[in-house]
């Protein structure tokens, strides 16, 4: 197992993806709990190559700044790395990013594979 891995997935916000329709907020923009399963889903993906076959992983610890919003209709890029190994702690850092303008979403998140 290398524990070192990187992923990158795209979006598009989706009327069912805003704050409204998630239930965080008002406004027909990116939910915060949508990013955040996005980036979820970035570091699940990061963490396969390196998972035993039938196990799976859990997270132990999430920070997240949503830092500028993300109409319907934008396109985003959520790329999530290994940055730390040791043992079954893996820790990961994550990124979201309008691709037209590369402006980051939400920085950082831990993650702990579980056998």
């Amino acid at each position: 197992m290398s524990g070192q891995s990187q992923t990158t997935l795209t979006f598009t916000v989706g009327p069912e993806d805003t704050a409204r329709a998630v239930g965080s907020g008002s406004l027909e923009v990116l939910g915060t709990p949508r990013l955040l399963a996005w980036l979820e889903a970035a570091t699940c993906a990061a963490l396969e190559p390196d998972l035993e076959p039938g196990s799976t992983s859990v997270g132990t610890r999430v920070e997240l700044d949503h830092q500028a919003p993300s109409p319907v209709g934008a396109v985003l890029e959520v790329t999530a790395s290994t940055t730390y190994v040791d043992g079954r702690l893996h820790r990961l850092t994550v990124a979201a990013r309008h691709t037209a303008d590369t402006r980051p979403d939400g920085p950082a998140r831990s993650w702990r594979p579980a056998r």
